[in-house]
């Protein structure tokens, strides 16, 4: 994956390292790592913010023989010890900082405490180096845990050959080439962001690792790097297209790309308008089979509400309850085939056996698939349009609605940022429809009553009556999870506790 090139790989605070550098590096710390009396498929943890140690361990710790298990630096000490205790990590890399947080019992008996420094500044010596990994394409490089927004976090296990073929297929649909710069500001430890790293270095490419605080050290990144691609989540995107950007910093950007969540179509036309130059890559995925669709920027303008095609290397199928697959504009179940599929949940096979089940028969890989309880539309030319999970779905008055539907069309008035739609218990209805929104900046100070009003006014003309909300709670702020996404959870508990109250 990685050669000598002329551009750098990554673009540290105040270091570059060159293609030739990081297989080096990675190397020296694949050695450093077997030094430490693991076998084969031990699992080795980091809990680190991003820097030269924590982009080298997606490629050292495999490389070695070992299984990375990297956990969000926003997570706190009690859901970094269940992914230890989880994972059976033998080795725990972290900083002094974070390592003085822990309590006794927070790491499992055999796991052991490495300071990142020390271990960096190993690697920064001579020393032995690993040659590249002759493992098998089956056997496991990662677990990624998921964000735990509905319960504790589950582990995802992927393959080198998820990993690999991954990073080829993304590399390849971008278009990315040695000139591009890409800021990687999404979690390590979130499939989308270690991607980053992975499709950059497969194409060549520079990645710029970067812990933000606000919308503006973004922007400042942008300029320092001279960044060309961003990836990012929806949220994040709003946050973006609010902050002050310098014009000639905004035309540098000639790729943005997105996933974790649905761009709006006024999102997409304030992202058009914020960088002109740009082609946008609307894309969906579930880390279980780590992406699935995208949507070619050519046809972004003229199909707003669609996720693409398949990506490289995977299937994408839409199939009816019985596996059969459905008719044009037919909505049913989209199941992901092919060897992006991980190879399960981590030591839980009753969850594993609820998403991980046999491909329908008209799958052409066959084999493990994911169902993703998601529902999609596809249309005569092949186009798939997101519709929303089953499980989140609002049954009212007989009708099921989308919740996105909602949202859409209340971040279409112009009135707000964001929006969350879900149901709430009703005897009359089955569920009524709440709706909670963050105002847009110019109507931040707006008096919260008033603007619920004028947006119930503006819905009401827009969607039919079984889809009106019959709640609209203002919020300054929707709370994040540990990815960036909306934390969707936490936002229902809050509104449902606060209109029972």
């Amino acid at each position: 994956m990685m050669g000598a090139r002329a551009a750098p790989a990554l673009l540290l605070r105040d270091a570059m390292l060159s293609h030739a550098d990081l297989e080096t590096r990675v190397g020296r710390l694949a050695a450093l790592l077997a030094d430490h009396g693991l076998g084969t498929g031990d699992r080795v943890a980091t809990w680190l913010g991003k820097g030269e140690l924590s982009c080298l361990m997606p490629l050292a710790a495999p490389r070695a023989g070992l299984v990375h298990v990297p956990v969000n630096p926003l997570l706190k000490r009690a859901q970094l010890a269940h992914i230890l205790q989880d994972s059976g990590a033998r080795l725990l890399i972290t900083n002094a900082g974070r390592a003085g947080a822990l309590m006794p019992g927070d790491l499992p008996g055999r796991c052991h405490l490495i300071d990142d420094a020390t271990l960096l500044h190993a690697v920064h010596q001579s020393g032995p180096r690993m040659e590249p990994s002759a493992a098998q394409p089956d056997m496991i490089a990662a677990i990624l845990y998921t964000s735990g927004s509905t319960g504790k976090p589950k582990g995802v296990v992927l393959s080198h050959a998820n990993l690999w073929l991954g990073a080829e297929s993304v590399a390849t649909y971008l278009k990315l080439g040695a000139n591009d710069r890409v800021l990687g500001v999404l979690p390590l430890s979130f499939d989308y962001g270690q991607n980053q790293l992975l499709s950059s270095w497969y194409a060549g490419a520079s990645v710029a690792p970067l812990d933000y605080l606000a919308a503006s050290d973004i922007v400042r990144a942008v300029s320092r790097h001279a960044i060309t691609t961003i990836a990012g989540v929806p949220p994040l995107w709003v946050q973006l297209v609010e902050a002050k950007w310098p014009p000639e910093i905004a035309e540098q950007i000639k790729r943005v790309t997105n996933s974790g969540g649905a761009l709006t179509r006024r999102l997409i036309g304030q992202l058009q308008t914020l960088f002109p130059r740009a082609d946008i890559y609307p894309m969906y995925g579930l880390t279980e089979a780590f992406r699935s669709t995208y949507l070619d920027p050519a046809l972004v303008t003229v199909r707003p509400d669609s996720i693409g095609k398949a990506i490289p290397h995977a299937e994408v199928l839409v199939v009816r309850a019985d596996g059969s697959l459905t008719d044009a504009d037919e909505p049913g179940e989209l199941v992901h085939a092919g060897p992006l599929v991980a190879q399960g949940y981590w030591h839980d096979p009753a969850r594993t056996a609820e998403r991980f089940r046999p491909a329908p028969p008209v799958s052409r890989y066959g084999g493990m698939a994911v169902w993703s309880g998601d529902t999609v539309r596809r249309d005569a030319d092949g186009f798939l349009t997101f519709v929303g999970r089953d499980d989140a779905m609002i049954k009212s008055a007989g009708n099921r609605i989308s919740p996105s539907e909602v949202e859409d069309a209340a971040e279409a008035t112009g009135l707000v940022a964001e929006a969350v739609a879900f149901g709430l218990k009703d005897e009359a209805l089955g569920q009524a429809v709440v709706l909670v929104v963050r105002p847009t900046a110019d109507q931040i100070t707006a008096d919260a009553s008033a603007l619920a009003a004028t947006l119930g006014q503006a819905l009401r003309a827009e969607l039919p009556n079984f889809m009106q909300p019959r709640h609209i709670i203002v919020r300054d702020a929707l709370p994040r999870n540990a990815n960036g996404k909306i934390d969707r959870v936490g936002i229902i508990h809050a509104a449902t506790a606060d209109l029972k109250s």
